[in-house]
């Protein structure tokens, strides 16, 4: 009794973190929510064993508790964007009724009734721990890793729970007896809800946390790094350019004309220019350099462990990667669009802001000398060279 109204209460507590949980959007939740409450009817009616009609606190109770583990394993599928199998849970959850209903009316035998519901509770269980995947670091690695070793062990649980009353099924079985096997057994079957609820709990604030990080971190139009985000990055890559004397490039990139392909065509498709930018300028980059939306139509790519030579290609092939004014691309569909681009490469003994602010003049530079172009920080003296495709690349030397 004392065991079935402490799970009570705790799946009253589940009950409203997860009610809490409902405005986050989060996968799984709602289902998870609907299974606690489902299992304060069901261990409250278990409680009233002997009280109330065995109807109601074995047929009804046991359902509902098969019912409850369903909608468990449901909303974890849910959660991670898997298919809910709901005619396997239908089928498996009838069966498991049936047995209760059979050894309770037809041919009792309790030993059987309790080995009908466990087998279905530990299939869920061990469907559960294969269901989540190991994840190796982040915020989900722990409640990956609490809930997948919860699962596993409370199916090894009702697993030998099974087996234990298998082995007793028509003897002096009584789920009330006061021996340490059946408070073992007992408390594996009424705790298992608390601790899976636990594990989905979990589950749930970091996804919460998770996304509003990306959020934070994330243009929600293009998907692109955001600002901030992009500016965490440029202060790391330049302490660890200083300590090991690397190279470090910046480009700054500006779509052409984009206030006049907004006002020809509208903002929809302004919005589609920036994000086919973002989506063909991810292809180009290298691996190591680090692509974010500064504001408006304004990007810019952080070029780590990049020499002068490697950031001036870098450049010009995104540059070109980005031109979608030439007739041959037309059939390819969308608004023609071109870019420029400015290029600085840290000095020594220089901050980032003023990084930003040579790469910068380089990209007005780039766009007062006729755009779709590169332009290479910023000197007195403009050397022009021609460049494959027609395009030129403006180096400025000091």
């Amino acid at each position: 009794m004392s065991l079935l109204l402490v799970t009570t209460a705790l799946s009253v507590v589940m009950l409203l973190v997860l009610t809490s949980l409902a405005d986050s959007k989060v996968a799984g939740v709602r289902e998870w929510g609907q299974a606690n409450a489902i299992a304060v009817i069901a261990l409250l009616l278990f409680a009233t064993r002997g009280v109330v009609p065995d109807l109601l606190s074995i047929e009804v109770a046991n359902v509902l508790m098969l019912l409850t583990v369903s909608l468990m394993y449901a909303g974890f599928r849910r959660h991670l964007g898997l298919p809910v199998p709901w005619r396997l849970l239908a089928a498996g959850s009838l069966a498991a009724f049936a047995g209760v209903v059979y050894f309770h009316v037809v041919h009792p035998a309790l030993g059987l009734r309790v080995v009908a519901v466990s087998v279905y509770h530990a299939a869920i269980c061990f469907a559960i721990h294969a269901s989540l995947p190991r994840v190796a670091d982040g915020r989900l690695r722990y409640p990956n890793a609490f809930t997948r070793t919860a699962a596993f062990l409370l199916g090894l649980g009702h697993a030998g729970r099974g087996a234990f009353y298998a082995l007793d099924a028509y003897g002096s079985v009584s789920l009330l007896a006061p021996d340490v096997a059946n408070l073992v057994f007992f408390a594996i079957g009424t705790l298992a809800l608390p601790a899976l609820s636990l594990g989905a709990v979990m589950l749930a604030n970091a996804r919460v946390l998770t996304d509003t990080a990306y959020a934070a971190e994330h243009d929600h139009l293009t998907g692109a790094p955001s600002r901030r985000a992009f500016f965490e990055i440029a202060e790391r890559e330049l302490a660890r350019a200083r300590r090991h004397g690397g190279g470090l490039g910046l480009l700054l990139l500006d779509a052409d004309h984009f206030k006049r392909i907004n006002d020809t065509y509208g903002h929809g498709v302004g919005d589609e220019v920036l994000r086919d930018l973002v989506r063909r300028a991810g292809d180009v980059v290298r691996k190591i350099d680090y692509f974010a939306r500064l504001g408006g139509e304004e990007f810019g790519v952080l070029l780590p462990d990049a020499n002068h030579q490697t950031a001036q290609a870098v450049a010009e092939r995104l540059r070109a990667a980005l031109d979608r004014s030439q007739p041959q691309r037309s059939a390819e569909g969308g608004v023609p669009y071109t870019v420029s681009i400015g290029l600085a490469m840290l000095d020594r003994g220089e901050d980032f802001a003023g990084l930003m602010r040579r790469a910068d003049a380089a990209l007005y530079a780039a766009k007062d000398a006729g755009r779709n172009q590169v332009v290479c920080a910023p000197t007195a003296t403009p050397v022009e060279q021609q460049q494959p495709g027609g395009a030129k690349v403006i180096r400025l030397r000091r």
